[in-house]
């Protein structure tokens, strides 16, 4: 019971860093996916899981482009 709730720590964590910004960098992506990365491991979760979770968070588009378009109502 006490690793699940240092993930959740270690994890709630992570995500209170990235909501502290006004604006992400790559660099703070790269960081929070990394203390994730290794929150994950510290859990005994299984490497072949950890890396497909990261790779899918790296390959998520990361700056959704805005329409410039105005709506028309």
């Amino acid at each position: 019971m006490a690793a699940f709730s240092s993930l959740t720590d270690r994890l709630s964590n992570a995500f209170k860093h990235l909501k502290s910004k006004g604006k992400l960098s790559e660099a703070d992506i790269d960081g929070t996916i990394r203390e994730i990365r290794r929150a994950l491991l510290d859990a005994d979760v299984a490497l072949d899981v950890v890396r497909s979770f990261t790779s899918r968070i790296r390959s998520a588009p990361r700056f959704p482009k805005r329409s410039t378009r105005r709506s028309k109502w």
